[in-house]
């Protein structure tokens, strides 16, 4: 009570925050007149007077208010827009790296203009991240011109741009992009094979727009880069044509904790079936040598009763495209991890492309949190606050709305089913739309916008429909959702970032009817005329109260329905919003209070009838804030798990690029030979044993397998007083002459490029197997609980010491390669295989975003022709291990065979697959 008390007379303490930069922004407006009697040539010389004063002993802070109140200025010449004060306010917060909830129509992409500039000028570059690759361009285009008009450089990062083309915007002073092509671009660079193929510069300063989608939303899953592996088709087909016999008894699913399992029965059954087909080895399902078909099995379990077609997929084309839970949008070109993709399209009897094995992964946490500084708007944070701040250390500061919100929100209207639902929100419609009203209706699935959509058709209701299926115009439609008696229908968020302005959008309409129309007179008058009639229908929607959002369902999160209900309400307009619910929702049906609703059945609510109650509205707000408990905690995991490859990685990326930056590694490679000689002799050659118990037979194989070498051990042994440091020693020394000798016959740069390419790509080649290594760990680790142990620390241990055997792999194997090659001089004609890029969850099989490469048809080639690295080229023995052999190559000297199953062209006798295709 004395809290509330408190907060009444002081204000809260976002209020206290944003009221003490009140001075700040008093500076900023001190400068206006200053800059306002500028010349353009005048102002543009401000960013020269800011880098010299920040060369000097000025910081960023120290030029803030002049250096806010000069892009203030520029955005009035260059837009024709003049900076609010709030939007003053959140350029402050964003440039101290915190989060600015704004709302909808508030100007946040203008506000970034403050925070970006000031944070560009010291020239480390500043970069924008949005949520698709249209707000990237479009923004880099609008407020390019501010940032042009000021002297600095503007670059944007879309699909399909070469190398060049990346490294340059990246070298500008403000880069736009997505996040996906961020996250990419960052492990592409760290599989390249020298610093001047990399296109990033370290990172300095980034403003993530719509900060709640990218950071919270997707960041469950992981973006990963990877590559084919060997077809398993006919085991799909096998597994899911057997599962489809399954009945419910055989598997128990749990729609709250999205898992389904065998029962005892079911079991019993797949055991059965399975041994009858030969698909496992022996009776028992779970037995060691099974592990492939349970794998399978429990996949196409997942695909066939957890996951639904319109719903969590679509098929077009004979593709199964993945559907965005948060967006409703089509992610085409993206795929289920772990071989769930590969299980629906058995499922839908469409063509079953191969599975891939990661080569690189990195989560949103951990590549964000890389960056010294970062920031970020959206209009809805708050209820994720204690988040942002445990993953991020970023603060949330809400903005005060220039001018008031005068939308109403009313309370929910919940009703006994979904066809009752679905009449009431079709009346409302009808009722709203004959007024005139625009209406914007929101829905959870494409489904239940379909549904809708036919309610709607049958009384004849004009409507647009924008949902995964038709997200190529979703822009251009939501623009105009504010037009007299517009419907629009959109699935969740699509559309975000683009304003509804009441009486629709002039710049849209004027792009969507003049785009064939030549500059002219003629094209004036038709622009004027649209400006008159979008003005007309503007006054006329006011009257009949703004624009009306309706919500057909409640979303897990609150913060997504309040982002729905941000849409109305844009800078002071009048609007209104309201959520229809029934008792078929997923979330009442999945997480809410059963008693609750069997008490108002009860109470005998009659068909079509509606309740409409505050307390109702407080009893599903709870349930989303269980489910929001919930995904934090997933999340969290996602994070705790990924820190431990996250230290892993930094390891192994700072490795890679200490040999790049190297002038030579001979130093390195000398210590590898060493360590490995000692680790081989303390091996068969136990410290404080005699001579008589060594394994010489093993040691003189192991030596011979490594190092190409068959020193007089016998001879040595035959000594007396030999230890086991001392036949190290001549061991060494013998390795030592020989590779002394074999550097002596190449040039000098040639061998430095041998031992760099040998040391990078055997270092990529383990580190690609130990990431499937530990995503397998990963999978199973939870099953240590049972045994009262915590998972993450079992994981920790395991990975650790996983990483300690990576790292005692790769030293062997250099030195096997280095010891064992023939060097001649040919040209590489081999070169790796393109590769693929995706955003998987880890623990779900979820994917949460758009592939923005793929569906733009771009295949990303994350390393170049080796041609250009290395003029020599490495021969191996045909005895030669297949980890030495995909080491060799790496390097590259057998061109690709037609079929992977096919005899490598090296003569080994191997299979392709198993010989210099291991990598592929």
């Amino acid at each position: 009570m004395f809290a509330a008390l408190a907060k009444n007379i002081f204000g809260s303490s976002n209020d206290r925050y944003v009221r003490s930069l009140g001075k700040i922004v008093d500076a900023i407006n001190g400068f206006e007149p200053a800059m306002a009697a500028m010349s353009d040539d005048e102002l543009r010389g401000q960013t020269l007077r800011f880098r010299e004063r920040l060369a000097g002993e000025d910081a960023l802070d120290d030029i803030l208010p002049e250096a806010f109140a000069t892009v203030r200025e520029a955005a009035k010449r260059s837009l024709g827009q003049r900076h609010y004060d709030v939007q003053l306010i959140g350029g402050i917060a964003l440039h101290r790296g915190e989060i600015a909830e704004m709302r909808t129509g508030e100007g946040k992409t203008l506000v970034a203009t403050l925070a970006v500039y000031l944070n560009a000028l010291p020239g480390k570059g500043a970069h924008v991240v949005t949520v698709n690759d249209y707000l990237a361009r479009r923004d880099a285009d609008w407020m390019g011109q501010v940032y042009r008009f000021l002297g600095l450089t503007v670059g944007v990062i879309v699909p399909n741009l070469t190398d060049e083309d990346r490294k340059a915007a990246y070298g500008s002073d403000i880069t736009y992009g997505t996040n996906n092509e961020f996250g990419f671009d960052y492990l592409r660079d760290n599989m390249k094979y020298s610093r001047e193929q990399m296109v990033q510069r370290p990172f300095n300063f980034a403003i993530v727009d719509e900060v709640d989608s990218i950071l919270i939303d997707e960041a469950r899953t992981p973006l990963i880069i990877s590559g084919p592996t060997d077809d398993k088709s006919e085991l799909y087909l096998s597994t899911d044509a057997l599962v489809k016999t399954f009945v419910e008894s055989d598997y128990e699913l749990d729609e709250k904790q999205k898992s389904i399992v065998l029962t005892e029965e079911g079991t019993e059954n797949a055991e059965r079936m399975l041994e009858a087909q030969g698909l496992i080895e022996g009776a028992n399902l779970y037995a060691v040598s099974n592990t492939q078909v349970v794998h399978h099995l429990n996949q196409a379990l997942k695909a066939n009763k957890m996951f639904k077609r319109d719903i969590d997929y679509i098929v077009k084309d004979g593709k199964v495209i993945i559907i965005d839970e948060f967006t409703g949008r089509m992610m085409d070109g993206r795929r289920w991890s772990d071989g769930l993709h590969q299980a629906v399209e058995a499922k839908e009897a469409v063509a079953i492309e191969p599975e891939n094995q990661t080569l690189a992964s990195i989560t949103f946490q951990n590549f964000f949190r890389m960056y010294p500084k970062l920031s970020g708007m959206t209009g809805t944070a708050l209820t994720e606050a204690p988040e942002f701040f445990d993953i991020y250390k970023m603060n949330v500061v809400s903005i005060p709305t220039n001018v008031d919100v005068l939308r109403v929100d009313e309370d929910d209207e919940f009703y006994k089913n979904i066809t009752d639902k679905f009449a009431a929100i079709a009346d409302e419609i009808a009722k709203r739309k004959e007024k005139g009203q625009p209406i914007l209706v929101g829905t959870v699935s494409i489904e239940k916008s379909e549904m809708l959509s036919e309610f709607l058709n049958e009384r004849g209701i004009q409507h647009e429909v924008l949902n995964a299926r038709f997200h190529e115009s979703e822009a251009h439609i939501v623009a105009q959702a504010g037009s007299m008696s517009a419907v629009t229908i959109a699935t969740n968020m699509a559309g975000r970032g683009t304003d509804i302005q009441l009486g629709g959008n002039v710049e849209f309409r004027i792009e969507d009817e003049l785009k064939d129309v030549p500059e002219s007179s003629e094209r004036d008058a038709a622009i004027a005329k649209i400006k008159a009639e979008v003005a007309e229908q503007k006054r006329l929607v006011l009257e009949v109260g703004g624009l009306f959002v309706l919500g057909t369902e409640r979303h897990e999160s609150r913060r997504i329905d309040n982002q729905l209900r941000g849409r109305s309400g844009r800078q002071g307009d009048p609007g209104l919003s309201r959520f229809y619910l029934s008792l078929d929702d997923d979330l009442l049906r999945i997480f809410g209070p059963q008693t609750m609703f069997a008490r108002l059945m009860n109470k005998n609510l009659e068909d079509g009838e509606a309740i409409v109650s505050p307390w109702i509205s407080k009893a599903i707000e709870t349930a989303q804030k269980k489910v929001e408990a919930r995904n934090y905690d997933i999340r969290k995991q996602v994070v705790e798990f990924d820190d431990v490859m996250n230290d892993q990685r930094k390891v192994i990326y700072e490795q890679r690029a200490d040999i790049m930056d190297s002038e030579h590694v001979s130093d390195v490679v000398t210590d590898m030979r060493a360590e490995t000689i000692a680790s081989i002799v303390a091996a068969h050659c136990p410290p404080g044993t005699y001579p008589e118990q060594w394994d010489v037979a093993g040691l003189k194989d192991s030596v011979d397998a490594v190092l190409g070498i068959q020193p007089p051990i016998d001879a040595w042994l035959s000594e007396e007083s030999v230890e086991p440091d001392m036949v190290a020693e001549r061991i060494q020394a013998e390795a030592d002459g020989i590779m002394n000798a074999k550097i002596a016959s190449v040039e000098n740069d040639h061998w430095v490029q041998i031992e760099k390419s040998v040391l990078i790509q055997t270092l990529d080649h383990f580190w690609k197997e130990h990431l499937a290594t530990l995503d397998a760990l990963r999978q199973v680790i939870h099953l240590r609980s049972y045994a009262q142990k915590k998972p993450i620390d079992e994981y920790k241990q395991e990975a650790f010491l996983l990483f300690e055997r990576l790292l005692i792999a790769i030293r062997e194997d250099c030195t096997r390669v280095l010891m064992r090659a023939q060097v001649t001089l040919e040209p590489a004609p081999f070169e790796l295989p393109d590769f693929i890029t995706s955003h998987i969850d880890p623990l779900s099989g979820d994917d949460d975003t758009a592939d923005i490469d793929r569906a733009t048809g771009a295949i990303l080639s994350s390393r170049p022709p080796l041609q250009s690295l290395l003029p020599p080229m490495l021969s191996l023995d045909p005895g030669a291990t297949d980890a030495e052999r995909a080491a060799g190559a790496m390097i590259g000297t057998v061109p690709e065979p037609e079929s992977r199953n096919s005899p490598c062209p090296c003569g080994s006798g191997r299979k392709y697959k198993h010989c210099h295709g291991a990598l592929a």
